[in-house]
């Protein structure tokens, strides 16, 4: 590696990902009066982008309602494979839910593959787009049949699906399963080209525009925090976690968890692929290209939201396991990412609850939400269109049973309560010093708060209490934020909501701290 240390590749600075770093920023307007339309989108990602475009071809009037700017959330922290190889998935498929809703399953993310692949190539869309064959590894004795039963699996269903014992790769290993014909892009540059197809004819995309109220009825109505309406005979709710969730309990039906990815450049050649661990701590490789050369983006070190040792160790952990397989010649981008795991792995796609006919979800999809997302897309496209589409028994949203959704219900929903009743009940340290660049949680004044301390010196104060359903909120020294352990809402040092379900920002008006 060259003259940088570890302490000197990008620490000082905020973690941004190379898909931001390599794009221009979007600009659309902001909601500034009350409109109507056919169908409101709430999340510019890639389920409400793609389902913008798709809605607006099929001449339907389309409001999108972003609370940032469009992909910047999980789409644009994504590792951004296209695959239908979901870690070791279809064999778990068949188990639990039988044959025929794994094949739906399938052929809905290969299908995915192939609609991605032909609108870049009808668009003449520039993002990096490449076939890649995408592989499954271990270096476990314990993985092996895992492995040569997924291949069996998926096969079975129509995948083109193989057992390998050696990849291209500077490491032995002891087995993998390959998937043929799958793929990888730049999310931002696809979705940005297909966003300029969605304003105009009476179809908006509004930025900074968050949504905050929600009603449902014959036509459905959306209030964003500045008052203004959206009034729409379809809903779609595609904000990551349901920004509203209509009764059906998702805040208790999913977790969140974050991973961790950074962006090199080594002096060997990257040998093509993509590649993943069977077994914990995750890895991931692919590259991407980059100026003159590749960019590699090393991936993994997944936890549960708020909860886990100081967030920077799981950088310097991927920087470990790159040093040791490549000769590093600098690591220019870094990036976190936030996916939320539904009971049973499936992602929930299609009408909110059973008794809501015209609002709509899209959710859960772990951490393959380039496959699922497009494929949710066309899913509720073709809900709303023709009524049906043969991808629904799978993704249904108010499906639950009870092997394994119970037993992961309670632990999930257990993980909760503590955090939720366990953290109040800890005494907060009496001591307020605090260095540059620390944060800590504090008794003062009879108050919990919050504070930061920034690279000037300037203390930073806030409630540290999660406004969605009041858990304690934990530090993220890696991304400067406090982080709910709960739902996985997460806010800035200031108090602004980085990404919900929070609809409001931390309290601080009214909070005062002198040292």
């Amino acid at each position: 590696m060259n003259s940088n240390s570890l302490k000197d590749i990008g620490f000082e600075t905020p973690p941004r990902p190379y898909w931001m770093s390599s794009t221009p920023p979007s600009n659309y307007p902001a909601l500034d009066k009350d409109i109507k339309a056919d169908a409101v989108i709430i999340g510019g990602g890639i389920v409400g982008i793609t389902l913008g475009y798709l809605l607006k071809k099929e001449g339907l009037r389309v409001a999108i309602i972003e609370a940032g700017h469009i992909v910047q959330g999980a789409t644009g922290h994504t590792t951004a494979k296209i695959t239908s190889q979901h870690d070791l998935v279809y064999d778990k498929l068949i188990k639990q839910h039988g044959k025929e809703k794994a094949q739906q399953y399938a052929e809905a993310n290969e299908y995915a593959i192939k609609f991605i692949e032909e609108l870049v190539g009808d668009k003449k869309i520039d993002c990096d787009f490449s076939k890649e064959s995408a592989f499954v590894y271990t270096q476990s004795d314990e993985y092996i049949q895992k492995i040569k039963n997924e291949v069996d699996a998926a096969a079975s269903l129509g995948n083109k699906a193989s057992f390998a014992e050696k990849l291209p790769l500077p490491f032995d290993i002891k087995a993998a399963v390959r998937f043929d014909n799958q793929a990888q892009f730049h999310p931002r540059k696809y979705l940005l080209e297909l966003a300029k197809d969605i304003p105009g004819d009476n179809s908006f995309i509004f930025e900074q525009s968050r949504a905050v109220k929600f009603h449902e009825g014959n036509s459905a109505t959306v209030i964003t925090e500045n008052g203004h309406r959206v009034t729409a005979e379809n809903m779609i709710i595609a904000s990551h976690f349901p920004a509203y969730g209509g009764n059906g309990y998702y805040f208790a039906r999913m977790y969140p968890e974050r991973s961790y990815a950074i962006g090199l450049k080594v002096k060997e050649k990257f040998p093509g692929g993509m590649y993943i661990t069977a077994e914990q701590p995750a890895r991931s490789l692919r590259y991407t290209p980059y100026q003159d050369g590749e960019l590699i983006i090393v991936g993994g070190e997944h936890h549960k939201t708020g909860q886990g040792p100081n967030t920077n160790i799981h950088y310097e952990n991927l920087i470990s396991f790159a040093s040791d397989i490549y000769e590093v010649i600098d690591i220019p981008f870094r990036w976190s990412t936030q996916d939320y795991t539904t009971l049973d792995d499936v992602p929930y796609v299609g009408n909110i609850t059973a008794n809501s006919s015209n609002i709509y979800i899209a959710t859960g999809f772990k951490k393959w939400g380039m496959s699922n997302g497009t494929a949710s897309a066309i899913l509720i496209k073709d809900l709303i269109v023709k009524g049906e589409s043969p991808w629904v028994p799978v993704y249904e949203p108010s499906r639950f049973k009870a092997d394994p959704m119970i037993k992961n219900f309670a632990t999930t929903n257990v993980d909760v309560a503590k955090h939720l009743i366990g953290d109040k009940l800890k005494p907060l340290p009496k001591d307020i010093d605090i260095a540059l660049g620390e944060a800590k949680v504090v008794a003062h004044d009879g108050k919990k708060v919050g504070l930061y301390k920034d690279k000037n010196g300037k203390i930073h104060v806030v409630e540290p209490v999660c406004t969605h359903m009041g858990c304690d909120l934990s530090w993220n020294a890696a991304e400067l934020s406090w982080d709910c352990p709960c739902h996985g809402s997460r806010f800035t040092y200031e108090g602004d909501i980085i990404e919900g379900p929070a609809l409001k920002s931390l309290r601080t008006d009214d909070l005062r701290f002198n040292p």
